[in-house]
Parts: structure tokens; sequence; C-alpha cells
């Protein structure tokens, strides 16, 4: 399945991108790289393998790392995955509910 990113999803991305870049190393930012790479795939290949969101229904939720937590939603009749949000874990939980 094609995986797509929401403009959201792709902002908070960026953000973190940026975030690693200044305040990691460039190996920090190439893992982190590679791991959402990896699940990118898994999902497109395996899109019901992750979480069901039991808050927001018709969501997954993919562990990426102990701070990174993606959510996205699979839709049928497209034969696509959308990201819709990239959540730091160490945020209020509260602020998720504005991005879903």
């Amino acid at each position: 399945m094609k995986v797509s990113l929401s403009n959201l999803a792709t902002s908070k991305l960026i953000k973190l991108y940026n975030y690693l870049t200044e305040n990691f190393s460039l190996q920090t930012k190439n893992d982190f790289h590679k791991k959402l790479t990896l699940k990118i795939k898994q999902i497109s290949h395996y899109p019901f393998s992750c979480i069901v969101s039991f808050e927001n229904k018709g969501l997954y939720k993919c562990v990426l790392t102990k701070q990174t937590t993606l959510y996205y939603r699979v839709l049928q009749n497209q034969q696509e995955i959308e990201i819709i949000t990239i959540f730091d874990t160490r945020q209020n939980p509260n602020k998720l509910q504005k991005d879903l």
C-alpha cells in the first residue's frame, strides 16, 4: 500500500529532524530516519500490524521510539495509508487530541 503523510505529520517531522540536527549528532538523526523508514515499510506491507487506538476510532498507533509515536489510518477505498501525526510522548496527552 502507498503511504502518505498529512500536512501536520510533514510539519512535525520537519521540526523533529531540525531538533535532532541542532541537539544531537548526525548519527542520531540517521538512526531515527532508519527506524522511521523501516516502520513505514512495515505498515505499507502489514497495515494492521500496529496497535489499534482505543481513544481514536479508526486510527492505529505505531511506536517508533520511546519518545515518538505515529498515528495513521488505513484508507481502504484508496488502498492508501495516511500518517496523521507524529507525537512526542513526553508531551501532555491532551495535545494529541487537538492533532487528531
